[in-house]
C-alpha cells in the first residue's frame, strides 16, 4: 500500500469544540503532510455533530471557527487543501438519502463504532437515539464517495465505519454500474494518547487534554497537575517510565533526550517537578508557532469566514459532478426538456 499512488484524500474534523494534542497527532500533523502530494479535502462535519448536539447549534456553529482556527494554524493551506462546511453542500445529503435504502438497521446496529457509540450517548439519549445518530456511517459514507475520495485517513475505532463504505460502494456498484472505488483506510503512525489524568483517551468533556489554543501558563499548569508513576513517593525513589504519562509525552515532543530522561527515572536521580517543568517547557517550544497563527487568523476572522466559504464552493463543484453521474447511473437524470412518450 506504501507504493500505491493516491489523487484524492478526505480527512476532517467534527466540530465538537477546539483540537488537542491527540487530534495533532492523531491527524493534523499527517493531513498537513498528505497535501503536499494528494488532493486534499477536508470536511468540518457539522451535521454528523448535530446528531448528539442539535439541540445545541449555537454551539455547533461557533465551534465550526474553532475547528477551522485549528486546521489553518496547524498549516492547512487553502491553496493546498479544499476546507468546507459539511451543512453546505446539499449534495451530501441527497447522496446520504440514496445510500441509506442500501444499508440495513441490524447492519448499522452491528456496526462496532455505532454500537460504543450508542453506549457512551445512553446516559444522554437512554432508549431514544434517533434516526440521525444510528444513521451517521451513512452520512459519513456520502462524505466520502461525494468527493470520490481514494483514502480516508482514520483512527483504528474507525475502521469500521470505512468497511461500511465499502459495503455500499459494493451494493450501489452492483446494481447500478460500476460508479465509485471502494476507499482505503489509512492509520495514524501515531498512538493514542492519553489524557493528563491517565485515561486511555483525551477528552473535552473531563477537562484531561492540552489543547492547541491553550496559552504558555495553561499548558504548565495542566503538566504540573498530570499523573506520573504513582509507586514513586519520594523524589529518589526509582520510577517506571512506562506508566508514566508526562514520559509519554517527552516521547510525542521528542528532543534527543527521551533515552537520558528514561535512564535518570529509573535510576530515582530524576524528580517528577523536574520533569514536568522540563516538559511544559519543551511543549510550548513546540505549540508556540501554531499558537501564533491561531492568534493572527483569530484577529482576521473574516479571512478564515472567506477561506470556508471559497472551499466550499469548490468542495460543492466536485460533489455535483458526482451527483451528476449517480443520478445517471440511478436512471434519476430528469431534463426539463425530456419528451414524455
Amino acid at each position: 500500500m506504501e507504493n500505491k499512488i493516491f489523487s484524492r484524500v478526505l480527512t476532517g474534523d467534527r466540530p465538537t469544540g477546539q483540537l488537542h494534542i491527540g487530534h495533532y497527532f492523531g491527524a493534523l500533523k499527517q493531513r498537513v503532510s498528505l497535501q503536499g502530494s494528494h488532493e486534499t479535502y477536508v470536511i468540518i462535519a457539522d451535521v454528523q455533530v448535530l446528531t448528539d448536539n442539535f439541540q445545541f447549534p449555537e454551539k455547533v456553529r461557533s465551534n465550526v471557527y474553532e475547528v477551522a482556527l485549528d486546521n489553518l494554524a496547524v498549516g492547512i493551506d487553502p491553496e493546498r487543501s479544499v476546507m468546507f462546511i459539511q451543512s453546505m453542500i446539499p449534495e451530501i445529503a441527497e447522496l446520504t438519502v440514496f445510500f441509506s435504502n442500501l444499508v440495513t438497521i441490524a447492519r448499522l446496529e452491528r456496526n462496532p463504532t455505532v454500537k460504543e457509540e450508542f453506549a457512551q450517548k445512553e446516559t444522554v439519549f437512554g432508549k431514544n437515539i434517533t434516526f440521525g445518530f444510528l444513521g451517521y456511517p451513512v452520512s459519513q459514507a456520502a462524505d466520502i464517495l461525494a468527493f470520490e475520495a481514494a483514502i480516508v485517513p482514520v483512527g483504528e475505532d474507525q475502521l469500521p465505519q470505512i468497511e461500511q463504505t465499502r459495503e455500499i460502494v459494493r451494493k450501489f456498484n452492483g446494481i447500478y454500474g460500476e460508479t465509485f472505488i471502494e476507499p482505503e483506510p489509512v492509520l495514524s503512525s501515531s498512538p493514542r494518547i492519553k489524557g493528563l489524568d491517565g485515561r486511555a483517551k483525551m477528552g473535552k468533556s473531563i477537562d484531561n487534554a492540552i489543547y492547541l489554543a491553550d496559552n504558555h501558563e495553561t499548558t504548565e499548569r495542566k503538566i504540573m497537575n498530570a499523573v506520573t508513576d504513582v509507586n514513586k513517593i519520594r523524589k529518589n525513589d526509582p520510577g517506571n517510565p512506562a506508566v508514566c504519562v508526562v514520559f509519554e509525552y517527552h516521547l510525542l515532543f521528542e528532543n534527543g533526550h527521551a533515552e537520558h530522561i528514561r535512564s535518570e527515572c529509573c535510576s530515582g536521580t530524576r524528580g517528577c517537578v523536574v520533569c514536568k517543568k522540563e516538559l511544559a517547557a519543551l511543549v510550548n517550544g513546540a505549540l508556540l508557532p501554531i499558537r501564533e497563527r491561531r492568534i493572527h487568523f483569530s484577529e482576521h476572522i473574516s479571512d478564515v469566514q472567506n477561506i470556508l466559504h471559497e472551499g466550499t464552493e469548490k468542495a460543492r463543484l466536485t460533489a455535483s459532478a458526482t451527483m451528476e453521474k449517480v443520478r445517471e447511473r440511478m436512471h434519476i437524470d430528469y431534463r426539463r426538456t425530456e419528451v414524455r412518450s
